[in-house]
């Protein structure tokens, strides 16, 4: 039954492709035929009509998409439950070669994963795409190229052999491209778009390189071949390196993830969601299916490597997030952060699994899961969130915006509960999974070596460190954003959002997050037989205390009770009303906020979001590069007399200085050196045509 919903969430994405070009096209033709019969005359029929076209372009895509986001809920919850695997081969592909499908509880857990964003996005979408309507860009192209996106990624989940899974990795990465260069008529976008397709073609060719280690000692192409073969160290090393650049690549981690802040803002929102939220995720899986699955070994030097690289992006990744003035760019660094944090969890699982620590493994692993899964709900709900306030605003910088939570109170509240999980408070979901990767790490007094047991502690304080960050970044995000008098003339005329579904599909994202942070011992529970499939090992109970309680390594160790902590909060918050209020008889009272005798607040009397992240800017300078300008006016004869100051501030990424911009002026300096061997003189390719036969027949001879 799980195969069965997996592959009607492939077929309901694809009938959203294909039902988006083809509505659109069944309309154009009918009003053709009506405009031919002089039928539709009368002007309100005509109104009629195109608001009856406008709802069937924007529903019936959306409408099928929330239909796979169902199948695919339903396919996993199906696999974590019976525990399964489910395999079955379909006669496409190459002749000796059919495409080999199989769904197994880790490809279920990500098919959970991928089907609740996608849910609350069929939910939110027909109010966002309204604004692209009567615009230069058809939506029938935006819905053909999400449904392909969509299929893609659920392709990748459950395919069992290199080439369905090459075939299904790039329809995922050229749809994708279409979406992020969908409004194309601006400059940014193109070459945002270039960067990303770029950048996500390189990837693949490692990827395929990985596949093909594993094929040539395999002799086969399918999954079931790979895991049987028998790679020595070396060779086996050279694969998971080739695998970590690929998928890497696609995850985002540093320094490769330059393509995420330029390809992030550029999308749909809506889309930005489904590549921040869920796309970065599959590279995860990828990376866990290749790793974990595929190789038949795994080396403690590895999870030291994946260590080091996942910390340095958690921390460079919000370093970044805090310096950035646009809100789906600061919100793009922040997915680099999570990513580096998933993979701190996966390094810890590989170094715990290969030093014969196998349970401590097995629970970094879940760490790393739940974290995807945690990261997929939040960052997709604060993408919406953000979609909506550029919807109703048209703003995308924090410096223009302030004082939504007045204008625009419940997507308020819902923002305000994605901002809690990715601070990682309790007790919401976030905080979940980021303890457990603690939890894991102060493990290490077990490990033999000394290296390990140093290593491992440090890079649990650069995790605390990018967490405290975090929560510094987004006490920023909100209360510059919602907080404080609104410095621009379209925020201060915001008004809430009037598509329901643009509410309710945040919602959806807000509760679940809400619920796995109340609740996480089911979920972990039920991922007991995704770590058993991949390490042979099942958790320990980790509700040893009660259901309530959650007990990664033993109840004496550590616990955590969400519930607990939730009653405690509300009973401290209770009691200090009362110990103020009741007890002494003062009342609260509501006046406008002291205005230091000036007269009356403004908007320039308020931290911007330059000045609020200055001394974090400050502090790890040496991470950023910096280029400040002030600009003076000055009056008066002798032009003493500063009129007005203007400061900026631009903070550019390291990564694409000291990486990409050499590599860039080396392509275009060798392909111009390239470009003198055409001169347009047919004896000059004469000439080339018959060296090159000279060479070749003094080889072959």
């Amino acid at each position: 039954m799980s195969l069965f919903f997996a592959y009607l969430s492939v077929i309901a994405a694809l009938a959203a492709a294909l039902a988006a070009v083809v509505v659109d096209r069944r309309l154009e033709l009918e009003l053709l035929v009506q405009a031919l019969l002089r039928r539709w005359s009368n002007t309100s029929a005509r109104l009629f009509s195109e608001a009856r076209d406008n709802v069937l372009r924007r529903n019936g895509p959306f409408f099928l998409l929330g239909l796979s986001g169902i199948c695919a809920v339903l396919a996993g919850a199906g696999t974590l439950a019976s525990g399964s695997v489910l395999v079955d081969t379909l006669p496409l592909g190459l002749p000796w070669l059919n495409w080999h499908l199989r769904i197994d509880p880790l490809a279920g857990f990500f098919l959970g994963l991928l089907g609740l964003p996608l849910i609350a996005i069929s939910l939110y979408g027909p109010g966002y795409v309204r604004e692209f309507e009567h615009g230069k860009h058809p939506v029938s192209a935006l819905g053909l190229f999400t449904g392909l996106f969509v299929a893609g990624m659920e392709l990748v989940l459950l395919a069992d052999d290199a080439f369905l899974f090459m075939i299904a990795w790039e329809l995922m990465s050229v749809a994708s491209y279409f979406l992020v260069a969908y409004q194309h008529d601006h400059a940014p976008n193109r070459r945002a778009a270039f960067l990303y397709l770029l950048m996500a073609e390189i990837g693949a060719i490692a990827i395929i390189l990985a596949f093909g280690v594993l094929a040539g000692f395999g002799g086969g192409l399918t999954f079931e071949v790979f895991r049987g073969a028998a790679l020595n160290p070396t060779w086996a090393s050279i694969a998971f390196v080739l695998a970590l650049v690929g998928f890497g690549m696609k995850a985002g981690l540093v320094p490769l993830h330059v393509w995420l802040p330029e390809a992030h803002p550029v999308a749909p929102s809506h889309i930005s969601a489904l590549m921040s939220g869920v796309m970065l995720k599959i590279a995860v899986y990828g990376f866990i299916r290749f790793t974990f699955d595929l190789l038949d070994q795994t080396l403690w030097q590895w999870g030291v490597l994946v260590l080091l690289i996942g910390s340095a992006s958690a921390l460079l990744g919000i370093l970044y997030a805090l310096q950035q003035q646009n809100l789906k760019r600061l919100l793009a660094y922040s997915s680099v952060e999570n990513i580096g944090i998933v993979f701190i969890a996966l390094g810890l699982a590989l170094i715990f699994h290969s030093t014969g620590q196998p349970q401590l493994g097995a629970l970094g692993l879940v760490a790393a899961l739940l974290h995807s899964l945690n990261h997929a709900l939040f960052k997709s709900l604060l993408f919406l969130g953000a979609g909506a306030i550029l919807h109703q605003t048209h703003e995308q910088s924090l410096e223009n915006m302030g004082g939504l939570i007045h204008r625009m109170p419940k997507l308020a509240a819902v923002f305000l509960v994605g901002t809690l999980s990715i601070a990682a408070l309790p007790p919401l979901n976030g905080f979940v999974s980021e303890w457990l990767i603690f939890q894991t790490a102060l493990q290490a007094g077990g490990l033999e070596s000394g290296v390990l047991r140093s290593l491992i502690p440090t890079a649990s304080a650069v995790l605390a460190l990018t967490s405290a960050l975090a929560a510094t970044c987004f006490v920023k995000v909100y209360g510059v954003a919602f907080l404080g008098l609104p410095r621009s003339y379209h925020v201060a005329h915001a008004r809430e959002v009037g598509h329901r579904g643009m509410l309710r599909g945040p919602i959806l994202l807000a509760a679940c997050c809400v619920l796995l942070g109340m609740l996480p011992t089911p979920l972990i529970n039920a991922m007991g037989v995704l770590t058993r499939q991949l390490t042979g090992l099942a958790l320990p109970n980790i509700s040893a205390l009660g259901w309530l309680w959650l007990t990664p390594v033993a109840p004496e160790v550590a616990s955590y009770a969400p519930a607990l902590v939730l009653v405690g909060t509300v009973a401290v918050g209770w009691l200090c009303y009362y110990l103020l209020y009741r007890r002494t008889g003062l009342e609260p009272r509501r006046a406008e906020p002291w205005d230091c005798g000036f007269g009356g607040l403004t908007p320039r009397m308020q931290y911007t979001s330059g000045a609020f992240s200055m001394p974090i800017r400050r502090i790890f300078q040496a991470a950023f590069e910096i280029r400040e300008t002030i600009e003076e006016q000055r009056q008066g004869p002798a032009q003493v007399r500063v009129t007005a100051l203007r400061y900026q501030f631009q903070v550019l990424d390291r990564a694409w200085l000291a990486l990409y911009e050499p590599s860039g002026r080396a392509v275009t300096w060798l392909a111009r050196r390239v470009g003198r061997l055409q001169t347009g003189s047919i004896r000059t390719y004469l000439g080339y045509s018959f060296f090159t036969l000279i060479v070749l027949l003094w080889v072959i001879s």
